[in-house]
């Protein structure tokens, strides 16, 4: 078993990179780790709860998809880096799926 604290990023080298780029491969890899090692789009959560939760698998499979084939420019224009973006906001969107009850998320039973 692997130590819980190291993510091994499938997509960078150990060459230098900027910490943004970083924070894109990085998140992407837990979407990726969680589909296909943990089985998220087939596991303990049921998808069809309500709307909430058919969209949010819905989008997780197209976050999926997207990072799948996704193919890192040689060169990063505006308008890359601005999708790149969007699909990372995408991805945080919908993080309370991938591990939270049906029932509404109460902040006030967050552990601190």
């Amino acid at each position: 078993m692997r130590p819980a604290n190291l993510l091994k990023i499938e997509t960078l080298s150990n060459d230098w990179r900027d910490k943004d780029i970083i924070l894109l491969h990085a998140c992407f890899q837990l979407l990726k780790n969680c589909v296909e090692d943990e089985n998220l789009l087939n596991c303990h959560i049921d998808w069809e709860y309500d709307e909430r939760h058919r969209q949010a698998k819905h989008e997780i499979e197209e976050l999926y998809q997207w990072w799948a084939s996704y193919v890192e420019p040689p060169t990063l224009d505006e308008e890359g880096y601005n999708h790149e973006s969007e699909m990372l906001k995408r991805l945080v969107a919908v993080r309370w799926a991938c591990g939270l009850k049906p029932e509404p998320f109460d902040r006030r039973m967050a552990v601190p």
